[in-house]
């Protein structure tokens, strides 16, 4: 459906990305395109929309280059939706006639057969009561919702979503998610460019790894997030399938500390672990370091499929874990936890490393 070939783009500071991409995207695949901000995710959905014009290269959609000046960019667009990170709705239409003004105008279609369409869309995005709210009715998810709808009611053979929920909160995302969802169950063809790596695991056919312009990997989601070729990919998963958050001093806020530790076992659906991971926090913060700096935390999934903990205090330069005046009985706690405990000088500071181990489910 779509053919990129030997793309390249430079920018006026002269810094370039892409440097002869080249990809296929066939029809029904749903491919997420993730990677480190900067890297030209996109950039390149922008290039497949014409929106922004490539040094070199081209790009056809069933066949038709859209980057040839001889090309109707107009009537190839409309072969591809595309979702913004913001809303784009018309503030003086309400929900209905943001959906409706699209075909009217563009397809030639009257406002009867608009209108049933829209309906049906919206709908479709869990909106059908919403039809005669104005945007300031809508909350952000909503107003998405609407751009989906929107969309759908072109009837494009290809959707591009560019981050459509990365000025969203979480609750407010999840509604978008599952609207994307439900739109895979019907053999849309999709492009998604994310940062929320669990819904890119759980929705795509085909997963793109991107990084400084190129594509360092392109697979399934198995492929990428159980066997990645580069350690960049690897690192960044490691790192975007974390939860980091510092201790600054004895004043810290243990309530808000386990309640970011649930939500993170909940997202990635590590069942009852919390539970583990917050008594072995609490006993750390409350009877095992020492404050003399700052505490960093990260939570996360290591090499061999453990759950594990890294914490690195600032400013130490004491052995923690085997330090004769530290707490037998916390020590003795903090084993019974955990499945191992162990200590590394790193600079100035010492990192506690700590495998919860069992099954993460």
């Amino acid at each position: 459906m779509i053919e990129i070939r030997d793309l390249d783009i430079t920018f006026p500071d002269g810094t370039s990305l892409f440097r002869g991409l080249n990809l296929n995207i066939e029809k029904g695949e749903i491919i997420s395109i993730i990677g480190p901000s900067g890297g030209g995710k996109s950039t390149l959905l922008r290039c497949i929309n014409a929106l922004e014009t490539p040094t070199k290269g081209h790009i056809l959609i069933d066949g038709d280059d859209i980057l040839d000046r001889k090309t109707d960019k107009s009537a190839i667009r409309r072969k591809l939706g595309m979702v913004f990170q913001q809303f784009n709705m018309f503030h003086n239409l309400d929900v209905l006639g943001n959906v409706t003004i699209g075909p009217v105008r563009l397809l030639g279609m009257s406002i009867q057969e608009a209108e049933a369409r829209a309906i049906e869309y919206l709908r479709l995005v869990g909106l059908s009561g919403k039809l005669h709210a104005m945007s300031s009715q809508l909350s952000g998810g909503e107003k998405q919702r609407v751009e989906i709808a929107r969309c759908l009611a072109m009837e494009p053979e290809v959707i591009l979503f560019d981050e459509p929920t990365s000025a969203l909160d979480q609750m407010m995302a999840t509604e978008v998610f599952r609207v994307i969802q439900e739109l895979a169950k019907r053999d849309m063809t999709m492009v998604i460019v994310t940062h929320a790596l669990e819904f890119a695991r759980s929705v795509s056919t085909r997963i793109l790894f991107m990084c400084d312009g190129l594509i360092y990997e392109d697979g399934t989601p198995e492929q990428i997030f159980e066997h990645p070729q580069y350690t960049v990919t690897r690192l960044f998963i490691r790192d975007r399938m974390s939860l980091i958050f510092k201790v600054e001093n004895r004043e810290y806020d243990l309530y808000k500390i386990n309640a970011e530790i649930e939500f993170y076992c909940q997202k990635h659906h590590f069942g009852k672990k919390y539970f583990t991971l917050e008594l072995i926090t609490e006993e750390l913060l409350t009877n095992f370091l020492p404050f003399s700096g700052p505490i960093n935390f990260r939570i996360f999934v290591d090499d061999n499929k453990q759950l594990a903990i890294e914490v690195e205090q600032e400013n130490c330069s004491e052995n923690i874990i085997e330090s004769p005046e530290k707490d037998e009985i916390s020590r003795m706690i903090l084993e019974g936890l955990c499945q191992t405990l162990t200590e590394t000088q790193f600079k100035n500071n010492r990192l506690i490393s700590i495998v919860v181990g069992g099954d993460i489910n």
